[in-house]
Parts: C-alpha cells; sequence; structure tokens
C-alpha cells in the first residue's frame, strides 16, 4: 500500500490544495469523499466562518480531510488552531510562515502535520521539528509562490532525495500522467489546486472555470516579482493592469491590497473579472473539462496505470 494513503487513511495518492476562498465545504468533502484528501484553505477567514464549513464537511462526509493554515496570513491564527482541536480535524497542513511553534502541540492531540515548502532546506527543517508529510511546490503553481521559483521537476527528485517522510509533489500536476510522474521521481503522492477549480463540485463563478478550460500553455502570467511576492495568475486584464502599475512603481502596500482576499473573492467567486484577480497554475492550458471530482479521481488513477502499463513495455 501506498506509504502516504496508508499514514492519512486515504485511497488515493490526490491531496487538494488549501486554496482560500475556493475550497469550500462541497469541493473539500467531494474530494475527501472520493478517496482523497480534501482541503479546506483557512485563508484569512473568521474562526465563525470556517466553523460553519468545519461542520459542513462533516454533515458531508466521515472520510479524513485536512485544514490548511497559512501561518503568516491567518489574522485569528489561535482561534482557528483551536478549531482544529475543537471539532478534531484529523490532519493539518501549514504553509506561509514557520510550522516550528504549532507543530508539537498538533502531534500530542494526534494530528496528522503537512508542511509546505518550496526548497530542500525548508523540507530538511520541517523534517526536524516533526512534520510527517512534506508538500514540496514548484514555481508551476497556482497564487503565492516561492520567490526561489523552483520548478517542480527540479525541486522534487532533491527534497525526497533529503528527507525520510512522504513527499507530495505541487505545481503543474492536473492528470494521470502527471501523477504518475511525480511517483517515478519520488513523490508519494500530489497535490492540485487548478485541477479542482474546474470540476462541478467547486463553488467558483463558471468564468473563472470557462477561462481555465479556455487557457493555452502560456495564459497565466507572474506579478510581484519586484517586490518579492511572486504570485501566478490567469492572463486576465486585471492581471495585466497589476503588471503595469508594478512597472510603474506602485508599493508594496497598494499590490497587497490589489491583490487581497476581497480582490479575490470578487473575481473568483462573484465573477466580476474587471475588480479582481484569478489564481491559476500553468498546468490549466492541459484542462479541458469540467468532471465530477469522482470522475476526474478514477480517470487519473486508470491514466496513471495506463501510462505505467505503456512505459514498461517501451522500457523491456
Amino acid at each position: 500500500m501506498n506509504i502516504l494513503c496508508e499514514h492519512l487513511s486515504i485511497n488515493y495518492p490526490i491531496f487538494q490544495g488549501g486554496m482560500g476562498n475556493v475550497s469550500h465545504a462541497q469541493l473539500t468533502a467531494a474530494v475527501s469523499e472520493a478517496g482523497a484528501l480534501g482541503t479546506v484553505g483557512a485563508g484569512t477567514m473568521k474562526p465563525q466562518e470556517l466553523q460553519k464549513i468545519i461542520l459542513e464537511i462533516k454533515e458531508r462526509t466521515n472520510k479524513p480531510f485536512a485544514l490548511n493554515i497559512p501561518i503568516s496570513v491567518q489574522p485569528f491564527l489561535e482561534e482557528v488552531i483551536e478549531l482544529v482541536f475543537k471539532h478534531e480535524i484529523p490532519i493539518v497542513s501549514l504553509s506561509a510562515g514557520n510550522p516550528a511553534p504549532f507543530i508539537q502541540a498538533f502531534r500530542d492531540k494526534g494530528i496528522k502535520v503537512i508542511s509546505v515548502v518550496a526548497s530542500v532546506k525548508q523540507a530538511i527543517k520541517s523534517e526536524a521539528i516533526g512534520a510527517d508529510v512534506i508538500v514540496a511546490e514548484g514555481y508551476e503553481a497556482a497564487g503565492i509562490n516561492s520567490n526561489f521559483e523552483t520548478t517542480t521537476l527540479a525541486l522534487i527528485p532533491q527534497v525526497v532525495k533529503a528527507v525520510s517522510i512522504p513527499v507530495v509533489a505541487a505545481g503543474g500536476i492536473g492528470d494521470g500522467s502527471g501523477l504518475l510522474a511525480m511517483l517515478s521521481l519520488g513523490a508519494q503522492g500530489v497535490q492540485m489546486g487548478t485541477r479542482f477549480i474546474a470540476t462541478q463540485e467547486a463553488l467558483v463563478h463558471e468564468k473563472y472555470k470557462k477561462l481555465i478550460v479556455g487557457a493555452n500553455d502560456t495564459e497565466t502570467v507572474i506579478v510581484g516579482r519586484t517586490m518579492g511576492r511572486v504570485r501566478r495568475l490567469l492572463n486576465t486584464e486585471y492581471a495585466r493592469k497589476l503588471q503595469e502599475l508594478e512597472g510603474e512603481g506602485i508599493t508594496l502596500d497598494e499590490f497587497n491590497r490589489l491583490t487581497d482576499e476581497a480582490h479575490h473573492i470578487a473575481s473568483a467567486i462573484h465573477g466580476d473579472l474587471s475588480e479582481g484577480h484569478l489564481n491559476s497554475g500553468q498546468i490549466a492550458g492541459l484542462i479541458d473539462d469540467v468532471p465530477t471530482v469522482s470522475t476526474l479521481i478514477k480517470t487519473m488513477i486508470t491514466e496513471a496505470k495506463t501510462v505505467h502499463g505503456n512505459l514498461n513495455a517501451i522500457l523491456k
């Protein structure tokens, strides 16, 4: 049995990324119910709002799910951590900050801890302080990204070589071939964000899904590089506006305001493309349908097995 699946009591080595604002109860529960690991992103949500989502997930599924906590972003950090204990959430994903002060408290409660990293150094530190699983995310990924700009293909084998705990690959994965490729590099599984946005259960605006399905291989852009706030977005008019303002020397505070949660919600949830950005990974160019979560996961597993068989024939 896949070590990762056994460790987390899931059937398939596929994680849903902790996407703030778009990983609602319906999507998270659907991913877990299908045998993978659903993840709700705490983002900057207030504890009361997050608790409602947690309770709805528990109504929809009794399968394991995770809560992603972006440490440096979440303004109600202590209250969110208390929700994890209160509702006995079995798995926590920690990102965007130093997980060291929090891991032992989770482990004392029997909660599995996933640490999201972007470098070998971060992975080694995460293992040393007690993380159970490493998610190593490459530069292809959507949304806020690492300033290191290391691609998934280069990052994964180096992280796998450096640590002994299970590694999950993130960034640029959206089908069974991608899953198999990451397994061949030593990862125990994959994490996907953009691919799960383009599913029937994702509660985002239809414009968002249509733009992903219609995207080509060059349809994402990077903003914020000059300010150390690398973010990958769909190439919309709003994204181009951000690039233009960055070129004109916009301040970091103004950039942060224009890419905050409110602007993301305006576009991703309400479909007002002129008032906000749309996060997207480079894998958008490969996505051409909007299946159910269950169909997507089953198709990926079937594809991976088929490609594996074909490779066996080629390598004989």
